[in-house]
Formats: structure tokens, sequence, C-alpha cells
């Protein structure tokens, strides 16, 4: 029988407590409570929906097939004249691209494949049997189903394994067919004749549920036996999964954004998508689906993606408190080497601080203060030992334009060309930078090059007290007073607005990349605990902050992996805690006999 170190590749550790030191599965022995103890992930206890890109062309009664990184939108219909299209559309898990048209136009068919370079096509509106097959570039028509129709189901793993279910001819069909890659093959019918259904699996352990029927009945690649039925029965919906773990989403008249999870014994109401509606596509899995297109009406051509229940996620755990309590503070460095710069130490912010406290993961330790008291400044730096800050507010209550760079101790260096304060700091140095917006919502940007600050492209928007993520070359801003939901992105030469929010928040933090950046904390009103998690396209909502508050500062540096929270004001004083951020995070699990 092989030890744990053989298996493992490292012995069981001996530590006193909880050891800090060990990493996601590893056991350790707590010789001071006399257990064995391991880190198991967090993970999520709900799914959620996200926004994706939108398609080219908006289109009700698609088919879609693919992941949620690799999927096609085929066929349906588009306004205004509502006729059916010929339309193929490739995803790659950012953006929709126009590729290779089917044959001939057609709506309400059917499609499966592993990936947006392999799918077959059946069926469709009017009553057809057609199949096509799509390798990368075109299709091509091969051999027909045995019985043409239209507002059917359709599932499989991949294009030489497809199952057609159900449909309608003269009325809704009970028929069901597989798909061999080459021929179609009738095998046995459903025990409830439908259409407008909705299926998903592969064709050895597929669901089939709702349409113009409310049963729900699960194949074992032989028979279909009837299960129990959803709890809110609705035709046109998108779906994911296979017989034993599924979801579906959407669809109804009216539409509904509601998704419903099943669990192989019956389903449960969970999180809902953000765009009611119906006559979808789906794709994906039942960790990582895909809904897009649809009507709402009109029709859309909206994207959400679906990240299931059970996944590993991100968390908020508490860290060491600043030694002096403060709001509206500047940052700079990362995680374990952080710096927080300036503030105020009062909630009516009526006093001004030109203290500095260096964090090495664990402490905070008191620095050199700065030259110039203030708060509500821009503050960047790669670590806690070469910092900038730069504006804010100074006692007597005025607008700076002051900047200083740290290095062990602070310096004064030139001016920006505008004073102000609340602005959003975005840079990866303290030698290249972007003061973003600020008093006044003035949508000014200025670039720091290490010696001189110089006018560049304004927002599209004016804000203060927005957040910025990235560098000189690919920043991100977002959120602002009063609560604004708007995202920006910068290319190094222009601002474009991106995806919004979820929750528009004014005096907000954020830190991270252009591509996977952080917002955390604000002012709705009231004061937020609420973290949104950005991965290049879209926000989706994340786990909260322990304590609701705004004005808090975040460290500038990294992705969604490692972040700082650092103090902020509770409304009726300011805080020195701080907050650190792990994605994925772990819990310390005590084996049980």
């Amino acid at each position: 029988m092989a030890t744990y170190k053989e298996t493992v590749g490292t012995a069981v550790t001996n530590y006193a407590g909880d050891n800090p030191g060990a990493v996601e599965g590893e056991l350790w022995y707590d010789s001071t409570n006399k257990d064995f103890k391991y880190l198991y992930p967090n993970v999520t206890s709900a799914g959620s929906w996200r926004t994706g890109n939108a398609m080219n062309t908006a289109r009700a009664k698609i088919s879609g097939s693919g992941t949620q990184t690799s999927a096609l939108a085929t066929g349906g219909r588009n306004p205004p004249s509502f006729s059916n299209t010929t339309a193929n559309e490739s995803y790659n898990g950012t953006s929709w691209t126009e590729v290779g048209d089917l044959n001939s136009a057609k709506t309400s068919g059917g499609a499966a494949g592993a990936d947006n370079t392999a799918a077959v096509y059946f069926g469709g509106s009017p009553q057809v049997a057609q199949t096509e097959t799509w390798n990368g570039t075109n299709w091509t028509e091969v051999n027909d189903l045995n019985s043409g129709r239209s507002d059917l189901a359709s599932n499989g793993q991949n294009y030489t394994n497809a199952m057609c279910v159900g449909g309608y001819t003269t009325g809704a069909i009970a028929l069901t067919e597989t798909w061999n890659g080459t021929n179609w093959t009738e095998v046995n019918d459903l025990n409830t004749a439908r259409n407008s259904a909705t299926s998903t699996g592969p064709i050895s352990a597929a669901i089939a549920v709702g349409g113009s029927s409310d049963a729900c009945e699960i194949w074992n690649g032989t028979n279909w036996t009837e299960v129990n039925n959803a709890n809110s029965s609705r035709s046109d919906m998108g779906s994911a999964g296979d017989s034993s773990l599924a979801i579906k989403y959407g669809g109804g008249n009216p539409r509904i954004a509601n998704t419903e999870d099943w669990n192989g014994v019956s389903w449960t109401e969970t999180t809902d998508m953000s765009t009611a509606r119906s006559q979808l596509g789906k794709a994906g899995s039942y960790t990582a689906a895909l809904a897009f297109g649809g009507e709402t009406p009109p029709a859309t051509s909206a994207t959400e993606e679906w990240t299931g229940a059970g996944q590993p996620v991100g968390a908020w755990s508490t860290g060491g408190s600043l030694n002096a309590k403060r709001s509206f503070g500047s940052s700079a460095g990362t995680y374990t080497a952080g710096l927080y710069y300036g503030g105020t130490p009062t909630a009516n912010n009526s006093t001004y601080s030109a203290a500095a406290e260096s964090y090495n993961g664990t402490n905070w330790t008191e620095v050199n203060d700065l030259n110039t008291a203030r708060f509500a400044a821009g503050g960047v730096g790669a670590t806690n030992t070469a910092a900038l800050m730069f504006g804010g507010i100074g006692p007597p209550g005025g607008n700076e334009d002051a900047t200083e760079t740290y290095n062990g101790s602070w310096t004064e260096v030139n001016d920006m060309n505008t004073a102000r304060h609340g602005m959003a700091s975005v840079g990866a140095s303290n030698t290249a930078a972007l003061s973003v917006g600020g008093s006044g919502g003035t949508a000014l940007t200025e670039i720091w090059n290490g010696t001189n600050w110089t006018e560049t492209g304004d927002l599209n928007t004016g804000r203060h007290t927005a957040a910025g993520a990235g560098t000189t070359t690919a920043g991100l801003v977002f959120g602002a007073g009063p609560p604004n939901v708007v995202t920006e992105s910068w290319n190094g030469s222009n601002w474009t607005e991106v995806n919004d929010l979820n929750t528009g928040r004014s005096n907000i933090a954020g830190s991270g990349l252009q591509t996977a950046a952080l917002a955390f904390g604000g002012f709705e009103p009231p004061k937020s605990a609420k973290t949104e998690e950005w991965n290049g396209v879209s926000w989706v909502e994340v786990n909260d902050l322990s304590t609701a508050r705004y004005d808090t500062t975040a460290v500038q540096q990294g992705g969604t992996g490692n972040n700082l929270a650092i103090g902020g004001n509770v409304v009726t004083d300011t805080t020195a805690a701080t907050e650190e951020w792990n994605s994925p995070s772990n819990t310390v699990k005590t084996l049980t006999d």
C-alpha cells in the first residue's frame, strides 16, 4: 500500500495550529488541537450569469452548438421581416465573428457539435428534413432526417453523435432520431409528444423538458423515462448539462429570465439571466453554459455566460489593521508588499493625513510621511518602495496639483496640469501613470512619464471618485459619483465604453488589469460590500467584503488573484481594517473519524 508521501510527493508536516504555508489539498498534523487538517477550495453555492459580447445579428429561433468558449449560432429569423436566415456566427469566448452561411435559410432547427469547427444542423421551418454539416469553413448537405420537422429539441456530444427530439409537423410529435455522422435512425419515441422543448446531454444520457408539454423525460441510450416536472412550464428555452445535472433557462411567453437547476431528481430555481428572452440559442455545459440571441421582444443579439455552482471562488479574509484608521487614502504595491499613504482620519473629511504605512503581507509599519498631507489623491506603484502620489485635497480644503515620488522617502516632483481630487488612478509603476477624471466630474486624463504630466484623450463620461486598473497602454476605469455603472477601456490613446458594472457606485475601489479586475465597496447609497469581477468583457458579482465601506483603497497590481481593501469610511467613522482577497480561496478542513 502506497504511503501519503509516495502518493502526494510530500510528507505529512507537523504544525501547531493552522498552517499558513499549506497549499490546496495538503495535509498536516495540528499538534495543538491534535487533528489532521487540509486546505479545501471554497466553491460557489449558486451559479451566476455574466454579460458577454453581443452577436453581430439579432436573431430569434436560433440554434446553437459547441462550448462556452467555442460555439456556433446558426440560422434563425431576424428583424424587421423575421424571414428565415442562413446566418452563422462563431464565438471564441470573447466575441462573435460572421462565418460561412447555411446552404438554405432555416429557423427552429436543431444543432450539435463539440466546438465551433465541426457541427451538424438539422430540420427546421418549414418542416424540412435537410441536414448540413460544418467543417469550420463551409456547410455541406448530407443525408436527411427520416421525418422533416420544425421546433424540435436537439442534443449530442459532437457532429457525429446527435439526437433530434420531438418537434412539429401538423402537430406536436414524439419521434426521436439519432445521427451517427452518416445516417439518421429512428429510435424509441418520447412518452409525450411535444414541440418547442429543450434537450441537452450526450445521446447516451440526455434530458428533454418543457415545450408544448409540462413533462420532463430522461434518455438512457435506449428509452425515455418520465421524471419530475420543472417548477415552471414554458417553451423555447435554452439548456445545458445531461440527465444527471442540467440547467434550463429563459423561454416562455411572456418571456422570462428564470434559470432552474436539475440534480437528477428534481428542479430548483436558481440565479436568473440578466435578459428575459425565449427562442434563444444554447451551448456549453452544466458548469459553463452560453445563452445568446432570442426574442425579448424584439429579437436580441445579447449573450450571457453561465458559471455553475461548485466552481472555485475568491473570498475576503481579515488582514492586519493599519496603525492609524483612515479613509480616502492612496496606495501602491502588491498584496504582500503594499503601501498606503495620505487619507483622512475623520468620517466628515475635516482633517488631513501625511502618514504612510508599509504592508508585508501580515502587518503594517509606519514609514516616512508625505511632504503634503492630503486625501482623495491618486496613487500607483509597483512595490512598497517605489510609489507615486498626485492631486487630492489638502489644507485648508482646496484641490492639489502636487506630485510626490517615494523611494523610502518622499520627493516633490513636477505638478499635474490641473489641480483636482477624486481621480481614478491607472498605472503599473511610479514612472508610468494616468490621472483620470476627478473633481467636478471632469473627463480630463493626464499621463505621467516619470518626469512630466501631459494631457491626453478625455473620458467619454466625465466622473469623480471612480476606480482604475491596468496600465498606461491598457487601462480600465469604472464606477463614479453620483452612482455610476459606466466602464471605459483605454488603449493608450482613447477611451472606449464597454460593459457596465452591475451596481452603480461612487467612492469605489478597484484593482487589477484591463482584462482581469476587481471592483469593491463604494457608496450606492448606502455603503456597499459588493465585489464584482471583470474578465475583460463583463462584470459578475462575487463574494462581498466582510465590512461594507466606501472610500476604501486597493493595491493596483496583479489581476483578480490577490488584492487588498485598505481602510475606508463606515459612515459613522473611518476604519483601520484591511481585508485580503484570495482567488480561488481555501477553507481549513479537519479530518473526522
